[in-house]
């Protein structure tokens, strides 16, 4: 052997399927608020939109988007690690089909709930120590006052709202209305309907049924478009007012993505004023996630962390549902699971 090949050294590379040391991944999970960020700004500058016809250079997008093109470069950088976008040498920029729900057109599109989370709980969130000292929802400490009144004083907050939470049937729904049908009874009422996505959904094949989607005056008003889009204003009223005082006289009572928003006793007043305004024999729809008994991963799970920074409300499982339920007025029938995350939970008036 040579003296040359003595001193040679040979370096093995670690393979590539080798999960990196413990305190890398801690240190990506850490940057996650970061990623979020950079996520909003590319959804809200459009950049997703402006990839889906073809790649193009960074220098292009800028122009084409008004940003500067050395951040838009290092942002694209950044997200094409994750899945988002890929990025040559040469500088142009492709949308992978991840980064394109993010893009306004996309049939699945992910773009308004970018924006929702982004404008509305991503700043609540640097008080969340506050809340595990205190139990106050950390958005209640930042903004001085309980999240949706603050959500609901501003039209563009309620925009963002309506339009994040239509965005959940063509993403986090699918699946959740197919093959279901609504218990008997003419009369569907929304409850915390919004902009009725929900309602022209279910009633879009039952032309034998009417309906009302209710909600605060200012949040419902959106409902007219939906309907007017969906060709169901003929058969679907609009109503405002609160669920905590009120509620219109029905046959059936669609709860979507309500309850998780309030803590238990909030939830009794709801129920309470289905069940006062209730026909004999009306039967209660809650659509939410369930969170279940065991340790595997659940994006309910997830959304509880939502939930315990924004509102006082919570993610529940099937026994605190029925418990609930049961104080309120009705008893759980049963629970129908869907390809979606969401469940039906289908409970029948008591009194």
């Amino acid at each position: 052997m040579t003296e040359d090949h003595r001193d040679a050294t040979v370096t093995i590379a670690p393979p590539e399927s080798a999960a990196p040391p413990a305190s890398v991944q801690m240190n990506q999970l850490l940057a996650g608020f970061q990623i979020s960020q950079a996520l909003y700004v590319v959804a809200k500058l459009g950049v997703p939109s402006a990839l889906l016809d073809g790649p193009k250079s960074v220098a292009t997008l800028a122009a084409g988007t008004g940003a500067d093109p050395v951040v838009l470069l290092r942002l694209i950088r950044t997200l094409a690690p994750v899945g988002v976008f890929r990025l040559g040498t040469d500088g142009i920029a492709e949308v992978t089909p991840l980064g394109a729900t993010l893009a306004e057109e996309h049939p699945e599109s992910c773009r308004a709930m970018a924006l929702f989370w982004m404008e509305t709980h991503y700043a609540s969130f640097g008080d969340l120590l506050h809340t595990a000292l205190t139990g106050e929802p950390a958005a209640e400490h930042h903004l001085g006052m309980r999240f949706m009144d603050w959500l609901s004083a501003d039209a563009d907050r309620i925009g963002l709202l309506n339009d994040a939470m239509a965005g959940l049937t063509s993403t986090l729904r699918i699946g959740l209305f197919d093959d279901y049908r609504l218990p008997a009874g003419p009369i569907v009422a929304d409850i915390g309907g919004g902009d009725g996505t929900v309602l022209a959904t279910l009633l879009a094949a039952e032309p034998d049924r009417r309906g009302i989607v209710f909600d605060l005056p200012q949040v419902v008003s959106g409902a007219r478009r939906t309907l007017e889009r969906t060709g169901l204003t003929d058969r679907v009223d609009v109503v405002g007012g609160s669920f905590f005082e009120t509620a219109p006289a029905a046959d059936v009572y669609v709860v979507s993505q309500v309850l998780h928003d309030w803590d238990d006793e909030s939830c009794l007043r709801i129920l309470r004023s289905i069940a006062t305004a209730a026909a004999p024999g009306a039967r209660l729809v809650v659509i939410e996630l369930i969170v279940p008994d065991g340790p595997e991963p659940n994006l309910a799970k997830m959304i509880d962390l939502t939930m315990l920074g924004t509102t006082a409300g919570r993610e529940r499982s099937a026994e605190e549902y029925r418990a609930l339920f049961a104080t309120g007025g009705f008893s759980l029938d049963r629970i129908v699971g869907t390809e979606s995350p969401y469940s039906f939970l289908e409970a029948s008036l008591t009194g």
